[in-house]
């Protein structure tokens, strides 16, 4: 019998990726390597580039090849608008349908430097903070934390609101609820 072991690798390494299965993954791995290698290629050097160039903002948190992001960059974003998203995929999500126009913070974690971080960039100018977070009771006590170190600003705090249900994250709401959730958002 003929030795596999590096198709096998590949299939495990597809099956790492979020939503790939067994099956899905030895698919993947057929079509790249006997049917179509240009693909593989293709895919192998995109993801080398991006792994080499990449980088979080300095400012945001979000994806960037440079320093800064082209959204910190963009002149033309509401300057008092500040959504708080869990990752930078949110922010992705979100400008891929244009359904926010200010600026964005990440907050992946939840330690010193990073709520200093927010208190500085919320510190410039920002009225309003909207959080853009998976609707849970962990993320309604991360909101209180939040709003009390930012309490001696004047900034009032909004909540996207109707149509993302409780534990469901933002890449999984159809478009239509997303919209609604952000344009209907609430008061904290």
């Amino acid at each position: 019998m003929n030795n596999l072991d590096k198709f096998n690798r590949l299939v495990d390494a597809l099956q790492d990726l979020p939503t790939i299965g067994k099956k899905s993954a030895t698919r993947l791995a057929y079509f790249m390597v006997m049917d179509d290698s240009y693909v593989g290629l293709k895919i192998s050097h995109a993801i080398e580039d991006a792994l080499g160039s990449l980088k979080k903002c300095t400012k945001c948190g979000g994806m960037s090849e440079d320093e800064l992001c082209a959204i910190c960059c963009d002149e033309r974003r509401d300057d008092t608008l500040l959504c708080i998203v869990e990752n930078a995929k949110d922010i992705l999500l979100l400008e891929e349908n244009g359904l926010f126009d200010g600026r964005y913070f990440v907050l992946e974690a939840l330690d010193e430097f990073s709520i200093s971080h927010l208190v500085e960039v919320a510190n410039n100018g920002i009225t309003e903070v909207v959080f853009a977070i998976t609707p849970s009771i962990a993320n309604d006590a991360l909101i209180l934390y939040i709003e009390d170190k930012l309490s001696a600003l004047d900034i009032s705090f909004t909540k996207i609101a109707q149509g993302v249900p409780t534990g469901v994250s933002l890449e999984n709401i159809d478009l239509l609820s997303l919209t609604r959730a952000l344009e209907d958002r609430v008061r904290v």
